[in-house]
């Protein structure tokens, strides 16, 4: 298999992959994310989870994909969303 070159992500990640892209600490909490419904499970007849759904779904959940629709720069959104 052929290397990609340095900085470009895969669009299919395995299981350990797409658990650390979203950031959990475990397996077991990505199974979770997955079970509730916060990621998308593996794409159809694979194993692999496709980056690009992950992204999106999270965009959704954290209501970015709302704001970006609305017309709401990302800076906007964000300042509403500090701490």
């Amino acid at each position: 298999m052929t290397a990609l070159p340095l900085g470009m992500l895969p669009r299919g990640l395995n299981r350990d992959q797409a658990a650390a892209y979203c950031g959990c600490e475990s397996l077991d909490a990505f199974d979770d994310w997955v079970r509730r419904g916060i990621v998308p499970g593996p794409m159809a007849g694979t194993r692999r989870w496709d980056r690009k759904a992950i992204d999106r779904a999270l965009d959704r959940r954290s209501g970015l994909l709302a704001a970006s629709a609305a017309g709401q720069s990302w800076e906007e959104w964000a300042a509403q969303h500090a701490d």
